[in-house]
């Protein structure tokens, strides 16, 4: 018989694993929380997850769902008498998913490289970074959350940058997300890192903090 109930299958420190958990939580849905090892994943995680194996991995009733952002959405979906997530609007519901694909796609890509780069090439990749980042603060601007007033999808997606991308920048040395460049995205973290679901959820930023300045010494000395 199928296991019943809801399990995450995670890692402390994804930025990815952390968007399940703030929809979960926004819902208020009790689930499991498993935190593995991705040197050594379990057989568990290989069984739910054979195609890519990645975290995180969502499990409700036995059934396993893959996939950040297509989570997010199943949350929505499954336990519709909760906090609503994606817009009810069908345009502004199309709009959040052009985003934040074009996030995960661009802005992602764009971010991960400043963690390693140095000298000019740091500059560089933290000007393209600055480039897409302002073409997404093109969809909060006048709002106080992508999802207007209230915290939703895409902010969702996106809201690991408030946390996350201040440790890339004291990490690298970078300045990704200031008042002159990013003004209206620099406030907009100050309103994510306020969310009682945000703050219920971030790992320790010592613990992260350390965790990534390890893994820039072993990246760059390989």
């Amino acid at each position: 018989m199928a296991e019943k109930g809801v399990k995450v299958f995670g890692m402390w420190a994804s930025p990815m694993v952390i968007r399940v958990e703030w929809a979960l939580r926004l819902k208020g849905v009790v689930y499991e929380y498993v935190d593995e090892d991705l040197a050594n994943k379990s057989d568990a995680l290989l069984r739910h997850n054979p195609v890519t194996k990645k975290v995180p991995v969502l499990v409700h009733d036995g059934e396993p769902i893959a996939e950040s952002a297509i989570i997010v959405e199943y949350i929505d979906e499954v336990w519709k008498d909760g906090y609503p997530i994606m817009p009810s609007d069908p345009y502004e519901r199309a709009q959040a998913r052009f985003w934040a694909k074009y996030a995960d796609e661009k802005c992602n890509a764009a971010i991960y490289p400043v963690f390693t780069a140095t000298g000019e090439a740091q500059t560089k990749v933290v000007h393209e970074a600055q480039q897409c980042l302002k073409t997404l603060e093109k969809a909060l601007e006048g709002k106080k959350f992508f999802g207007g007033d209230d915290f939703g999808y895409l902010d969702v997606v996106v809201g690991w940058y408030a946390y996350w991308l201040p440790i890339i920048e004291e990490v690298s040395g970078a300045k990704v997300v200031t008042d002159e460049e990013l003004p209206v995205l620099k406030a907009w973290f100050d309103r994510i890192l306020a969310v009682d679901v945000v703050k219920e959820t971030l790992p320790p930023r010592d613990k992260l903090l350390a965790l990534n300045k390890a893994r820039r010494e072993q990246l760059l000395s390989a």
